[in-house]
């Protein structure tokens, strides 16, 4: 009796994003091939051409996924916790923390110039801050101090990420991070 091959599942515009984005986070936006990705996912590039028109489309999808699950979703994450506080402390120290693991931020920004990437680091870095300036005009300060305390945040969020990917051995480890992290939030929300 013949054994059955098994159907492998349908990939999804998704399936697709996600290793175009992981391909970013590897070698830049250079690294987005359909055949590479095509090989990386096991399928063939007839798959691709199913579910995007051309590279360019598989470059915004990716973009918006990452807007989806490194903006929107953590912000979704962070917006359980009650105290404001508390909101920016655990916002500022993940973000910092998986910064340095992930490359892909780091990958996006060296493409910056590159249109597609420019505007969805316009859109994303514009949410980022006006959610950190929220959260500092939770804790009480003004409108113009909330948006100027919220971008220094995000600032440091991005110098710190530079330097991880850049010269990690500069930055802290350990219990030396975590009292740099205080330190740096202490000097944000000191009123």
């Amino acid at each position: 009796m013949a054994q059955r091959q098994q159907k492998k599942p349908r990939l999804s515009a998704q399936d697709w994003a996600d290793a175009a984005l992981t391909a970013i986070g590897e070698g830049g936006l250079a690294a987005v091939a359909v055949e590479p990705l095509a090989a990386r996912l096991g399928t063939t590039k007839g798959s691709f051409y199913w579910h995007f028109t051309n590279r360019e489309a598989l470059i915004e999808a990716a973009l918006a996924r990452w807007a989806e699950t490194e903006t929107e979703a953590a912000i979704a994450e962070i917006d359980t916790e009650p105290d404001p506080a508390s909101r920016i402390r655990r916002l500022f120290t993940e973000a910092v923390t998986s910064a340095i693991a992930d490359p892909l931020e780091v990958s996006l920004l060296a493409t910056a110039s590159h249109p597609q990437v420019a505007a969805a680091l316009r859109r994303v870095t514009k949410r980022r801050v006006g959610y950190v300036a929220r959260l500092f005009a939770d804790l009480g300060f003004p409108e113009p101090e909330a948006r100027r305390r919220g971008l220094l945040a995000y600032s440091v969020y991005l110098g710190h990420s530079q330097l991880g990917h850049a010269a990690p051995s500069v930055l802290p480890e350990g219990d030396d991070l975590a009292a740099y992290l205080d330190a740096a939030l202490d000097a944000l929300m000191r009123r």
